[in-house]
């Protein structure tokens, strides 16, 4: 796989070492379990798999060559690069600006831009429109397009579909910039829908199967359907494809449920005439991210800590996974761990940040499970666990614990 050229305070040597120990023992990444890093009186499991992926490290290392190829010129970020706000942040400070913030709403006004500017778009891609005005602009959005290619392949699929005349249901947040993105497109190939769980999905089933009336699909999905959807004939024939980095595990519940709602009203013998069995369209760090983190929780710990910006969809649905499990602390840096028994962190179901205190049990060693979104730079990782790790006095050094980790693997033990 390609490498990047990202700044270096992003990286970790300790991350990194790790990793690299991790990749030379499993090359072909089939071992899910965690890495144990045994301090003593703290243990921290870190994730198999985690931190910046492919997409990331592509947009963040265009971001930096546009800055370093146009000294004074005037450089703009369509909206958020990543969900990151350390990221995000740097940028900024370095003189970058935004043009909309991550729900669509516009900062700086299209008339103050000219053909001299440039525009940066996300590694979430955009729609189609956008694009369309920022070519009549005169920008040139080709120079400098971050856009994730596992995005672009979701369009891909979505195109397939549409030549196929079947409707393309997205399992996706509704006002994430992906799905917006993923939506222009899908729209343009066919009839399209936006569902964002299980639950809207079963709504979707009782107008397939004419449980309530079904003129209540406008209302039920208001905003969330193409122009001139036909609530009956447009889901005659369905197909499923995500925002990449959805729950996995929730996108293959909502595809089976309407394979199966489709077999209920057509007939087992013509469900390829009704629906599209495609492979879901996640991401390969999503998968990965989402299957370290189910080997994580195969350990006995005491609690979770999950690193990441909290309007990532990634990172909140590994915490969605970990808190099922155990206590679990969604931080955005180790600034958010205030002392050895005080840490501010967000609940990303009421959307608000809190305060908890006794996170840290009494009892030794102190088991934690340590991960992060695709999005969080591994710096950060280590920042969080140097952290908490001065709160435990006589503990082992960070070289000593890593020097431990390599005879470890190296002895295949």
């Amino acid at each position: 796989m390609k490498t990047f050229n990202i700044p270096a305070f992003y990286r970790s040597s300790i991350i990194s070492f790790i990793k690299e120990v991790r990749k030379n023992q499993d090359p072909r990444k089939k071992d899910y379990s965690p890495t144990l890093l045994d301090f003593g009186p703290v243990c921290f499991y870190i994730a198999r798999h985690f931190g910046f992926c492919y997409g990331v490290e592509n947009a963040i290392e265009i971001c930096y060559k546009a800055l370093a190829d146009n000294p004074g010129k005037r450089i703009f970020l369509l909206s958020q690069i990543i969900h990151n706000p350390e990221v995000n942040n740097d940028l900024l400070s370095r003189g970058l600006r935004f043009l909309m913030d991550t729900s669509g709403q516009q900062i700086t006004p299209w008339e103050m831009l000219n053909p001299d500017d440039i525009v940066i778009i996300p590694a979430f891609g955009t729609t189609l429109s956008i694009e369309e005005k920022l070519r009549k602009l005169g920008i040139k959005i080709h120079l400098y397009n971050t856009t994730c290619p596992f995005v672009e392949r979701v369009w891909t699929k979505a195109e397939k579909l549409g030549k196929e005349n079947y409707t393309i249901v997205v399992h996706g947040k509704y006002n994430h910039e992906e799905t917006r993105a993923t939506f222009s497109r899908s729209e343009q190939n066919a009839p399209s829908i936006i569902i964002k769980d299980i639950h809207q999905a079963r709504r979707l089933a009782s107008i397939i199967l004419g449980e309530i009336p079904p003129d209540e699909f406008y209302s039920l999905f208001k905003e969330m359907y193409s122009p001139g959807f036909d609530h009956v004939t447009d889901l005659e024939r369905i197909g499923v494809i995500n925002q990449t980095t959805m729950l996995a595990t929730e996108t293959q519940e909502i595809a089976d449920f309407l394979k199966g709602v489709m077999q209920k009203k057509y007939g087992e013998e013509n469900i390829a005439d009704h629906y599209a069995d495609t492979r879901d369209t996640l991401c390969y760090a999503t998968n990965e991210n989402q299957e370290a983190t189910y080997g994580l929780l195969k350990q006995k710990a005491d609690l979770a800590i999950v690193v990441g910006g909290y309007n990532s969809s990634n990172t909140s649905h590994i915490v969605e996974l970990c808190e099922q499990k155990l206590p679990t602390y969604f931080i955005s840096s180790e600034k958010e761990i205030l002392s050895g028994n005080q840490i501010r962190h967000f609940n990303f179901h009421s959307q608000e940040l809190m305060t908890s205190g006794n996170y840290l049990p009494g009892t030794v060693p102190v088991r934690i499970i340590l991960t992060s979104g695709a999005s969080c730079p591994d710096t950060i990782v280590e920042n969080v666990l140097k952290k908490i790790l001065g709160f435990f006095e006589n503990s082992k050094s960070v070289e000593d614990v890593l020097d431990e980790l390599e005879c470890r693997y190296l002895s295949g033990s």
